[in-house]
């Protein structure tokens, strides 16, 4: 289907009236930004709101400055490619910066913002397609398990679905340690952790995050880079332009000569939410970075991984980019906080 549903639509100029227009449950309202992601979904009939709360108007939420302590700030509307612009960010944590200068197409980052991409709904294409009764709408069957899944998850053991999270800014975000301001309805605020922000399909069949139908995603904080933190962000696709990944990682570590203290290494495109990858970082804390530890910390990444019929191929790829990423830190400029 090519039409969208009917629906109200509201503009608040501010986030307290925002949260005020939500819905007690997510047929009710949908908060739009961008609408990258949900406009598709309407289309598709996936999602039909009564009412739409466009908050483009909220400059409030337009921002990235770092405050006195060296955290990062980032609103909920600030767009893929200003973040990917940011001379703050690409100094700061140049692999949040790399993730988002990589999502889409120039076009698509300049429309899509942070909280979207954030909050924006797998890529499955049984989810996606109203031909479909997949777990996620209610239906009894993954059916990408049995189907085509070369695109799917590849870290699957006791996940009932095998989606993938496709958010690019999620993985360095986590990789970050990053966390998620969010306003409710009521005007109470609180703080996520990016690593208690998604849900995986064990968890939540329905729902990828923990948001309640009536929050609002304000800002994304990181925190200051301690001193010799560097990052780095990689992605591998089919083509250049325009495509999701087949594989991405961020890697984020503090390095003191060449040795590594405190990393953090996370997949994109393997599980249903960013997958933090502890034994590899448990293997290269307070070890020099050379390229046998680093290709070592590649093959405990993908320790447990239980591919799909068709996504095999994706262990070898995040062999090769975990060690990449890890040794683009060893590597000068480029991966330097």
């Amino acid at each position: 289907m090519s039409s969208l549903p009917e629906f109200e639509y509201a503009t608040p100029a501010t986030p307290a009236e925002a949260a005020a227009l939500l819905g007690p449950d997510w047929t009710d309202t949908v908060v739009y930004a961008g609408g990258m992601d949900l406009l598709d979904l309407m289309k598709e009939r996936i999602t039909a709101p009564k009412r739409l709360v466009n908050i483009k108007k909220c400059d409030a939420l337009r921002f990235i400055r770092t405050d006195d302590d060296g955290a990062l700030r980032l609103g909920a509307l600030v767009t893929l490619a200003e973040i990917a612009a940011s001379d703050t960010v690409r100094t700061a944590h140049p692999a949040l910066a790399q993730a988002a200068g990589l999502a889409a197409t120039p076009q698509v980052r300049n429309m899509a913002t942070l909280g979207g991409n954030l909050c924006q709904r797998p890529r499955c294409w049984y989810l996606r397609s109203e031909d479909f009764p997949c777990l996620r709408k209610g239906g009894d069957r993954c059916y990408a398990k049995e189907g085509e899944n070369r695109y799917h998850a590849i870290f699957t053991e006791g996940e009932p679905c095998v989606i993938v999270h496709p958010s690019a800014t999620a993985v360095a975000l986590s990789a970050l340690g990053a966390e998620i301001k969010v306003l409710s309805k009521g005007g109470a605020t609180r703080t996520i952790p990016m690593a208690e922000f998604f849900l995986t399909s064990s968890q939540n069949l329905q729902r990828e995050n923990v948001l309640k139908p009536d929050d609002l995603i304000v800002e994304v904080s990181v925190p200051g880079a301690a001193r010799g933190l560097r990052s780095h962000y990689i992605k591998l696709r089919e083509k250049q332009s325009y495509d999701w990944p087949l594989a991405d990682v961020a890697v984020a570590a503090r390095l003191e000569g060449a040795t590594v203290r405190d990393p953090r290494i996370v997949l994109g495109s393997a599980a249903p939410v960013p997958h933090r990858a502890a034994k590899a970082e448990e293997f290269l804390a307070n070890k020099p970075l050379t390229e046998e530890n680093a290709a070592r910390a590649g093959e405990l990444a993908v320790e447990g991984a239980k591919p799909l019929a068709q996504n095999g191929y994706k262990v070898t790829l995040y062999k090769v980019i975990v060690r990449r990423a890890l040794m683009a830190l060893a590597g000068g400029e480029e991966g330097r906080s």
